[in-house]
Parts: C-alpha cells; sequence; structure tokens
C-alpha cells in the first residue's frame, strides 16, 4: 500500500502542551462534578478518604474520569481540527 496517500490524508493533530493539558483536566473536573450527582448507587467499591466526599470511593472516580478522558479527546481533536488550538 502506498504510505504517501495514508500520510496526506490524516488530519491534523495539536501536539501535548499546557493547553492541551488545562483542557483535559477542565473535562475530567466537570465530569466529576456531574457523576457526583448523576450516579445513583454508590459507595459500593473501596472509598477514598482523602477527597471527602461521602459515599464518592474509587470505582466512581474511575467512571467519571474515565468519561472526563472520553469528552477531553473528543474536545482536544474538535478544536485542534478548526484550528483554534495547535
Amino acid at each position: 500500500m502506498n504510505t504517501n496517500i495514508l500520510l496526506t490524508i490524516t488530519p491534523y493533530t495539536a501536539i501535548w502542551s499546557p493547553k492541551i493539558a488545562i483542557i483535559m483536566i477542565i473535562c475530567n473536573f466537570i465530569s466529576i462534578g456531574i457523576g457526583r450527582y448523576a450516579i445513583q448507587v454508590r459507595g459500593l467499591g473501596p472509598s477514598i478518604p482523602i477527597l471527602g466526599l461521602q459515599g464518592f470511593g474509587l470505582p466512581e472516580l474511575l467512571a467519571t474520569t474515565s468519561l472526563g478522558h472520553l469528552i477531553g479527546a473528543g474536545a482536544i481533536i474538535g478544536l485542534s481540527s478548526i484550528r483554534i488550538i495547535s
């Protein structure tokens, strides 16, 4: 297969920078905030005493940050494709 064709059709993606890290962190915090009120059955797994959130344990944290990474990856790809971030 001709690799030159594949290289010309790949979309532009931004390299890792502090702007991209801030976008990912913001998306994770938004996702944790939404998950704090949206998760109905909480506290089934080990708890995280450092956070100070009652009933918000490790499974909830992993679920919300996974969603935050999906949202963040979409936001970063979308913003870099319309050239808002470089």
